[in-house]
């Protein structure tokens, strides 16, 4: 009995460590990345575009760059040692023994640079203000990129359910055809009738091949953005339309205030203005410091001198004398990056006011044809269409008619579906130009 319960717990725990294994293959992982894509959510490309957004690496790149910057910055001047040798005699000797007998002046010597002007507190200052201003430039690029992100988001779902309305759109004149050919057999129709459509059968195809290559390149511009461009071909929205009803944040000056890229710019107004001020401490002299060991030994040997040798120390300083340049060239440069900084930031402001502007414009009029499609015009085409087909199908119409009353539903199909995309990329739009850090 005992035995048998052994066997059974090595066999669980043999089948569960393959169903572990089995889970955590790259053959299963693949799977389920591919069944994501399949049916792919705004959440889950939202979560793709965060880890894989190549603009958003390549800022991030920037940050790390810029905290580096500031590891320079801090550090002071380093000291310099030299080890100087002379009064080597070449038309005899220097005396004999070894090296530390021989009659030569050795000197070694060390200096530290000292800077004064406060120059590596504004170097520090200048550092941080700049890994402020790519934190902040960071910030704005996942704000773009997001809203870049939605657009193509939108567009591919616009193209599928466009793909989907012609492929009804279709089949439906396929039927028709395959009705008219019996039909125009049984004498019910004129071969006029049926030509036309056939005609029309045929441009149902090249719309709907069209609308593939939409589609495509849809899914290609959707993959680069979340990383996943070997996979463009399985990736299909499974999501519907956000509701007009949703509710629309109002603009306010402080929520300007707040855009990543006015912050940036006011960052970049700080930066240009700690180095203007490092500039004009640029005028400011540093001086060097420094101490010495002098040896110079004794005449030894057949030197035939009256010398002792000597050893001393020493100590000096030097300082630049600005007797031909003082910096203007620096000093005024430092004053045309700050005007231009104040002036980059008044004019990205300006953009911002602009782009609220049009965005609500945009969102407001999206709002009214999404309405109107949905509450008016695509009803009253489908009662058309409806009509025409009862109508066509007891003789009391002709094909001609019927055909423009279906190309009229169809251009109204696509034309709502295409209205809801501009609304939701309407959306998207509006809330990154006034709430970026809820887009």
């Amino acid at each position: 009995m005992k035995k048998r319960e052994n066997n059974m717990q090595w066999r669980l725990l043999t089948y569960t460590t393959l169903v572990a294994l089995l889970c955590h293959s790259p053959s299963v992982l693949q799977a389920a990345e591919i069944d994501d894509l399949a049916q792919l959510t705004l959440s889950k490309a939202n979560d793709l575009f965060t880890v894989n957004n190549r603009e958003l690496l390549l800022s991030e790149r920037y940050l790390e760059g810029a905290k580096a910057d500031t590891l320079t910055a801090a550090q002071r001047p380093n000291p310099t040692f030299s080890l100087n040798t002379n009064n080597f005699n070449l038309q005899g000797s220097n005396g004999n023994g070894g090296l530390s007998n021989r009659t030569v002046d050795t000197i070694a010597r060390i200096e530290q640079p000292i800077e004064r002007g406060n120059k590596r507190a504004l170097r520090m200052a200048l550092a941080q203000n700049a890994v402020q201003a790519s934190e902040l430039d960071l910030r704005d690029a996942f704000r773009l990129q997001k809203q870049t992100l939605y657009i193509a988001y939108y567009d591919l779902l616009l193209a599928q359910q466009s793909e989907e309305i012609l492929q009804s759109n279709q089949a439906l004149y396929q039927n028709m055809l395959n009705a008219a050919e019996l039909r125009l057999k049984a004498g019910d129709i004129s071969s006029t009738d049926a030509a036309r459509i056939r005609i029309d059968v045929l441009r149902a195809q090249n719309d709907l091949r069209q609308a593939q290559a939409e589609r495509q390149k849809a899914q290609a511009d959707l993959a680069y953005l979340i990383g996943k461009e070997q996979q463009a071909n399985v990736i299909r929205i499974n999501d519907s339309w956000p509701e007009t009803t949703t509710a629309i944040i109002p603009a306010s000056e402080d929520q300007l205030d707040q855009r990543p890229d006015i912050q940036a710019a006011m960052a970049r107004i700080q930066v240009a203005n700690e180095n203007r001020k490092l500039a004009q401490a640029f005028t400011t002299r540093d001086i060097t410091i420094g101490m010495q060991y002098e040896h110079y030994p004794s005449a030894g040997g057949g030197g035939g001198g009256n010398n002792n040798g000597r050893n001393t120390i020493g100590a000096g300083f030097s300082i630049p004398l600005f007797t031909g340049y003082q910096y203007q060239g620096e000093i005024a440069r430092a004053e045309v990056d700050y005007t231009t900084a104040m002036e980059a930031e008044d004019r990205i402001r300006a953009n911002a006011v602009g782009e609220v502007s049009r965005a609500r414009a945009d969102l407001d009029a999206a709002i009214e044809k999404v309405n109107r499609y949905d509450q008016n015009m695509l009803l009253e085409a489908e009662k058309t269409a409806h009509a025409a087909e009862f109508a066509y199908q007891h003789g009391a119409m002709g094909v001609t008619d019927l055909l423009d009353a279906r190309r009229v539903l169809r251009a109204l199909q696509i034309d709502a579906a295409t209205a809801h995309a501009d609304f939701a990329k309407s959306l998207a739009s509006w809330r990154a130009a006034i709430n970026p850090g809820d887009n």
